[in-house]
C-alpha cells in the first residue's frame, strides 16, 4: 500500500518520471531476476552445509 501511495505522489509531483519508472519497472526486474535466483541456491546451499554439520549432535541429542 505504502508503495502505491508513494507512486500516486510521484506521479502527482513529476509524472514524466513516473512513467518511465513504470515502464522500466518490469526489465529492471528481469535483469535484476538472475541475481535473485543466485542468492536463493547459495542461501539453500549454505542452509544444507550448516544442517549436515548440525546433524551429529542432533541425533545425539535424540538419544
Amino acid at each position: 500500500m505504502l508503495k502505491l501511495l508513494l507512486f500516486c505522489l510521484l506521479l502527482l509531483f513529476c509524472w514524466p518520471l513516473a512513467i518511465a519508472a513504470l515502464l522500466l519497472y518490469p526489465l529492471i526486474w528481469l535483469v535484476l531476476l538472475p541475481f535473485r535466483l543466485v542468492g536463493v541456491v547459495v542461501g539453500g546451499t549454505f542452509e544444507l552445509i550448516a544442517a549436515l554439520f548440525y546433524l551429529p549432535a542432533r541425533l545425539v541429542r535424540a538419544i
